[in-house]
């Protein structure tokens, strides 16, 4: 996939699937900015790429503060010249069901996953016309396509806010060569998750729910943004895309 010397910011990078996206990206190619609030991982994460021969950087970010936008965004360009790529990957779980959920934790979550998604995409939008085009590519998950039981509801909400301003962004942006796509992952094979395996009725639970009988993985993950990102994904533009194993398709 060609990605190569396109700059790329990617939000929540500092670890996680974030960081996975940040390391595929610039194995093959790509200027990376990683944008995180813990500025220890995220700097940790930028000089293990750049140890490992590739291009990174790190910028210590609050996702939901304009001010935070505006100075990464103008950071990339004093840095770099352009943007060719933003990841809106940040986001935040309050694992409350509706009923036990304050109006103030509804309120976090949305300011945090689809407050961010908003913000990065407002301040990267111009820059990118300015360069003749750009890719949008925002972190969703199967929740944001269906009511998912064992997830709590407020970020189903939220995922599914991701899934229609993506879609809104890539119908009204697109005559600016701004092309913007979902991807929608399911559970993810994460030490968190390996955790909560050790519940033998999570375990049947997680992995029953999947056509392909296995969680996702951070590849799995990565390898969806590095094609949305490249070169050949140049006509994908509104689409929301699964990485579930076909647990959307029923």
């Amino acid at each position: 996939m060609n990605v190569k010397d396109k700059v790329v910011m990617i939000t929540g990078a500092g670890g996680g699937l974030g960081s996975e996206m940040a390391r595929l990206l610039c194995r093959n190619g790509a200027k990376v900015f990683i944008l995180d609030l813990d500025a220890e991982k995220g700097q940790a994460t930028a000089d293990d790429i750049n140890k490992s021969g590739g291009s990174a950087y790190f910028l210590k970010v609050d996702v939901t503060s304009e001010a935070d936008w505006q100075a990464a965004v103008n950071k990339v360009i004093e840095t770099c010249g352009k943007l060719d790529v933003l990841v809106n990957n940040a986001g935040i779980n309050i694992r409350k069901p509706v009923e036990e959920m304050n109006i103030d934790e509804w309120c976090t979550m949305m300011k945090v996953n689809t407050g961010s998604v908003f913000l990065g995409c407002k301040y990267a939008i111009p820059v990118m016309r300015k360069n003749g085009g750009g890719v949008i590519i925002n972190t969703s998950s199967v929740c944001g396509l269906i009511g998912h039981k064992y997830t709590p509801e407020a970020y189903t909400a939220s995922k599914g806010a991701v899934t229609m301003l993506t879609k809104a962004i890539a119908s009204r942006y697109a005559k600016d060569g701004v092309r913007c796509n979902s991807i929608h992952p399911s559970t993810v094979d994460t030490p968190l998750v390996q955790a909560l395996f050790k519940d033998p009725e999570r375990k049947v639970e997680r992995l029953g729910e999947v056509p392909l009988g296995r969680l996702a993985t951070a590849d799995d993950v990565a390898n969806a943004v590095l094609y949305l990102a490249s070169d050949e994904a140049s006509f994908i533009n509104g689409v929301a895309l699964p990485v579930d194993g076909g647990v959307t398709c029923y």
